[in-house]
């Protein structure tokens, strides 16, 4: 029996080693995976796309914000991976009733590196997960950032527009990234709209993958509003990125860096900056 507190500060016991695993996070189900927990892990939600495997062989029990409560007891875990953020506190407590579970809050690296860690402890994967977070923090540490610094927005929701604010998680890969968010005094995901956009001054409007899947149509929408509403404002340039990279902060930040690294290059190489 293990006994510590998870990162919301509430003190949960953890069979020791768990046998039946369910995991209400995307980030952190990939995560389990590369901790080689394939036979523990008995269930996850329909946002837990990766690995491909298990979303297809592996019994989900719900949405990470309608988790079907009874679905989860049924399947008789004896540790549930959850999130502050991405989980209803509710559903959340309604499961702790019945099972163990530990909760993340992470908000930057550090954290990131903490909940792997201690999911690497609950889960008898301690040295693979210390392994994990040295390789992750090796390849950050390689990043260049440039002296010039490309002022940005981060856009996750359309109708309304909302952004990331400075006390996210987007927001510290953000600036892991060399970018500099222009919203980052703000708290959040604050709603913004086109002309607000507009006075900020910015040089790019990256639109994300997720939670709202922006593709090419989005962009052109944005383009064609922008320039029937404010033809006299030079538009900054506009750039789909995967949100998962931004967003994700479990073994997925193994691949940011390199992902980061050829964004920004992209971004410099573009004509929007080299003239």
């Amino acid at each position: 029996m293990k006994n510590f507190h998870d990162q919301t500060g509430k003190r949960v016991f953890i069979p020791s080693p768990p046998l039946r695993i369910i995991s209400l996070v995307p980030s952190l189900t990939e995560l389990l995976y590369s901790l080689q927990l394939e036979n523990e892990v008995a269930g996850i939600t329909k946002f837990c796309v990766h690995p491909e495997s298990w979303f297809r062989t592996k019994k989900r029990i719900g949405g990470t914000k309608n988790v079907d409560v009874n679905a989860v007891q049924l399947l008789q875990p004896n540790i549930v991976i959850a999130s502050k953020e991405e989980n209803v506190k509710e559903q959340v407590e309604a499961i702790a009733a019945f099972c163990p579970v530990y909760c993340s809050d992470i908000a930057n690296l550090n954290d990131a590196y903490e909940a792997i860690e201690q999911i690497g402890l609950l889960t008898d994967r301690s040295a693979h997960a210390k392994e994990l977070t040295q390789q992750i923090k090796q390849r950050f540490a390689q990043i260049t950032i440039a002296k010039q610094s490309l002022r940005c927005i981060y856009l996750i929701w359309k109708k309304p527009y909302m952004s990331a604010g400075g006390d996210t998680f987007i927001n510290e890969m953000l600036t892991a990234a060399g970018f500099e968010n222009v919203l980052q005094e703000q708290k959040r995901y604050p709603e913004i709209t086109l002309e607000q956009i507009a006075a900020l001054n910015v040089d790019v409007v990256f639109f994300s993958s997720e939670p709202f899947p922006f593709k090419q149509q989005h962009i052109d929408a944005f383009t064609s509003e922008w320039q029937y509403q404010m033809p006299q404002i030079k538009m900054p340039a506009l750039q789909i990125v995967d949100g998962e990279f931004f967003s994700w902060y479990g073994s997925r930040l193994l691949y940011a860096a390199e992902y980061f690294k050829k964004l920004r290059e992209s971004l410099f190489l573009s004509d929007e900056f080299t003239h």
